[in-house]
């Protein structure tokens, strides 16, 4: 089911209880010289689409959240952001619009990794007020992080940002955004974590392309593997989570 293709009154007879309602989120900034600045939400709505047509009777897919946080992009330029704390707020708004219309499953599904802390935050927030409810959260990557990394030839076995999996991805959905002939290995860059300690630097400060890993690895062919891989186990996993018994004020613990 997509939300923004019914009507009121179709939305209206959808099951408030059963029903995972699914938010994908993502960004649109600057990805490196080979890769289009709306990469994170080609990758996360593909994702997001293709478990609402393996799962649609169980799942209402609501449109992508293109705008991300990004501002730790933004001397790259080509980046458009929200700041953080109002990316938090807008999360919370979309959730309170549909846990005050009666829904009680709720999953944010997330193609950028800046949007990782407010997501998180803004559950928390949220979950004060509605105790009853199933608030989830979870990046595409983090949810397949084994079938992503049983692909990756770099060092690097997760995604990073228009790397070798970002890359491989979009040559598997949009070939014709990809400036092949600008491909280099982007292995230069900074980590932002050394011995369990977060580094907050901007991609500015870490990167020397804007871009990380080795997209000089990716083919469409991988991207093609990996799409599959990773829609096979989000749907899994969202089936899954649909198990889980809904919490109570009195008790969290609702693992089914």
């Amino acid at each position: 089911m997509k939300y923004a293709e019914m009507t009121a009154l179709e939305l209206k007879n959808v099951s408030r209880e059963e029903t995972l309602v699914v938010l994908p989120i993502a960004a649109v900034e600057q990805h490196g010289p080979h890769m289009p600045t709306a990469t994170d939400e080609i990758i996360c709505t593909a994702i997001a689409e293709q478990v609402e047509q393996r799962l649609k009777e169980s799942v209402l897919l609501l449109p992508t959240l293109w705008l991300g946080a990004s501002q730790h992009h933004l001397r790259w330029g080509a980046t458009l952001t929200s700041r953080v704390e109002n990316y938090e707020t807008l999360l919370c708004e979309i959730c309170e619009s549909l846990l005050d219309d009666g829904f009680r499953r709720v999953l944010i599904l997330n193609g950028h990794g800046g949007n990782i802390g407010p997501m998180q935050i803004s559950l928390r927030r949220l979950q004060v007020n509605y105790r009853n409810c199933q608030l989830m959260a979870a990046s595409y990557w983090s949810i397949a992080e084994n079938e992503i990394a049983s692909l990756m030839e770099g060092k690097c076995k997760t995604v990073g940002h228009a790397c070798e999996a970002e890359t491989s991805l979009i040559m598997h959905l949009r070939p014709e955004l990809v400036r092949k002939s600008k491909i280099e290995n982007f292995d230069d860059y900074a980590p932002d974590m050394v011995d369990g300690v977060y580094l907050c630097n901007d991609m500015y400060q870490r990167t020397q392309n804007g871009a990380t890993g080795r997209p000089d690895l990716a083919s469409a062919e991988k991207g093609t593997q990996m799409f599959s891989l990773i829609v096979e186990r989000v749907a899994e996993v969202v089936q899954e989570l649909q198990k889980f018994s809904l919490p109570t004020q009195e008790s969290g613990l609702a693992l089914g």
